[in-house]
């Protein structure tokens, strides 16, 4: 049978460089391929080095579509952008902390060098980044989704400052004795809110407001 696995040679100054530009081009982790160095290269002859990367079948299910349109997409913003990273795709765990029946997050976390231009002041490019991506998947899918586009891990240091405020905020309401309210979040950092808070013996948390003003309260329980 003929092989109709895709494949792509890259070639780079070096392995290392031909590997992950050619896994950007791909837009695939490097788990997902299989590397065949052709050329080590050699500085001195000026010869660079060749690689062949080939993307290995799926052995399960076809890749998701939300998963597929979403990580295309956003390659798609690298590309126009012209910055190089690595894009790794996870679903967040499902651990309880959806908020209002929304679905659980797609998280895609590009990774690299000098990418704090995606990031931007207080995250304000990186949300740019994050909502272009989710109107491009919606049209192509003709359903919202909810994307969390990360650059490096920001996004999980901002969940430990969340965590941090969710705890400040309980005792607040808990010595107040009155529902404190807090800034207007995107879904993912409200859910981020209300898994630190699901298991407080004290006060329980709610979403209210509509669109980007959803906000999350934190309501001190009634005492028997």
């Amino acid at each position: 049978m003929p092989d109709n696995r895709t494949f792509l040679e890259m070639i780079a100054p070096n392995v290392e460089d031909a590997v992950a530009r050619g896994l950007f081009e791909l837009g695939v982790d490097e788990e997902n391929v299989e590397v065949e160095v052709l050329d080590h290269g050699d500085p001195a002859e000026g010869r660079q080095a060749r690689v062949r990367l080939t993307v290995r079948p799926e052995d399960s299910q076809p890749e998701d579509t939300t998963v597929t349109a979403a990580r295309s997409a956003l390659q798609e913003l690298l590309t126009k952008l012209r910055v190089r990273g690595r894009i790794f795709v996870q679903w967040a765990e499902d651990d309880g902390g959806a908020d209002d029946g929304e679905e659980r997050p797609l998280i895609l976390d590009v990774r690299g060098d000098d990418l704090g231009m995606l990031i931007g002041h207080k995250g304000e490019t990186l949300s740019a980044l994050q909502y272009i991506t989710r109107l491009i998947v919606a049209k192509r899918l003709g359903k919202q989704a909810n994307i969390v586009v990360d650059v490096e891990s920001y996004k999980s240091r901002r969940a430990d400052q969340l965590k941090r405020l969710a705890k400040r905020i309980a005792d607040q309401a808990l010595q107040q004795g009155r529902t404190m309210t807090l800034e207007p979040m995107p879904p993912n950092e409200r859910r981020i809110i209300h898994i630190a808070l699901r298991d407080h013996p004290d006060v329980t948390t709610e979403s209210v407001g509509e669109g980007r003003s959803r906000k999350v309260t934190v309501i001190p329980k009634a005492k028997e």
